[in-house]
C-alpha cells in the first residue's frame, strides 16, 4: 500500500528517515487542524466510552432474561462481532481503488495504517466513526431481535469490538508478548502487515481466516520496526 496525498499542502509534510521513523510516522489526513486531531485517538478513549455502554446494555439485557438466554445472547453478539471484524477488514478496508476519491478514502480508512503501522494514535478507531457505527448496529439488533434480547446481544458485540481495539493496539506496541497466544496473534498480524496483506484478516479471531481460507502463510522473516 502507498500513501495517497490529500492535497498539495499535505504533500509537503516532512519526510522521515529511518525505517522505524517511517513506521511510527503520523502524516496529516486533513487540511483542517481540528479534523486532523480527530483522526488521532489515545488508546484509553475506547474503554472510557464503551465500558459504560457495555455495562448498561448488559444490565438492561439481563434484567428480565433468564441466565441461559442472556449468556447465549452475549456470546452470540461477540461471535457476530468477530465475523463482522473479518469481513469489514477483508472487503471494506482492503478494497483498494487505484486512483481518485476512492483511493483517497481507502488511504484514510486503512491505507495509512499499513503505511505507518506503528503510529500509536491511529491504532484504535476514532469515536467519530466507532460511536455512530455502534449505534447503528444496536439499532439493527433492536429492530431484528427486539428488547431485552437486543441489549444482551449488543453488550457482547461491543465487548468484542473493544477487545479487538485493545488487542490491535497491544499487537503493535507490546514488543514482548506475555503469552504464547499473544505471540501467535502478533505473528499472524505482523505477517499481514509485512509479508502478505491478502491473508490474515481476523485480528482477534483468526479462526475465520482458517474457515475462509485466508490464514497467513509463513514466509521469510520480515522486520517489524
Amino acid at each position: 500500500m502507498h500513501d495517497v496525498p490529500i492535497d498539495s499542502q499535505l504533500q509537503e509534510a516532512p519526510r522521515v528517515g529511518s525505517r522505524s521513523e517511517q513506521l511510527r510516522a503520523s502524516p496529516p489526513m486533513f487540511r483542517s487542524p481540528l479534523l486532523d486531531r480527530l483522526s488521532r485517538v489515545h488508546p484509553i478513549v475506547p474503554p472510557l466510552i464503551f465500558l459504560p455502554a457495555i455495562t448498561v446494555l448488559a444490565i438492561a439485557g439481563g434484567w428480565h432474561t433468564s441466565v441461559t438466554r442472556f449468556v447465549i445472547a452475549v456470546v452470540g453478539g461477540y461471535a457476530f462481532w468477530t465475523l463482522c471484524e473479518y469481513w469489514i477488514h477483508r472487503v471494506i478496508f482492503h478494497f483498494e481503488p487505484e486512483d481518485g476519491i476512492g483511493a483517497r478514502i481507502h488511504w484514510m480508512m486503512h491505507g495509512v495504517h499499513h503505511d505507518h503501522p506503528n503510529d500509536p494514535l491511529r491504532l484504535v478507531m476514532p469515536p467519530a466513526v466507532s460511536v455512530p457505527l455502534a449505534a447503528a448496529f444496536i439499532g439493527l439488533f433492536v429492530l431484528v431481535l427486539g428488547t431485552p434480547l437486543a441489549w444482551a446481544v449488543g453488550a457482547g458485540f461491543l465487548a468484542g469490538y473493544l477487545f479487538y481495539d485493545m488487542l490491535h493496539y497491544a499487537l503493535h506496541h507490546h514488543r514482548h508478548p506475555s503469552s504464547a497466544l499473544e505471540r501467535r496473534l502478533r505473528e499472524l498480524h505482523m505477517r499481514h502487515h509485512f509479508e502478505d496483506d491478502q491473508h490474515g484478516y481476523g485480528i482477534s479471531a483468526p479462526w475465520w481466516d482458517l474457515i475462509f481460507g485466508t490464514l497467513s502463510r509463513r514466509g521469510p522473516k520480515t522486520p517489524t520496526e
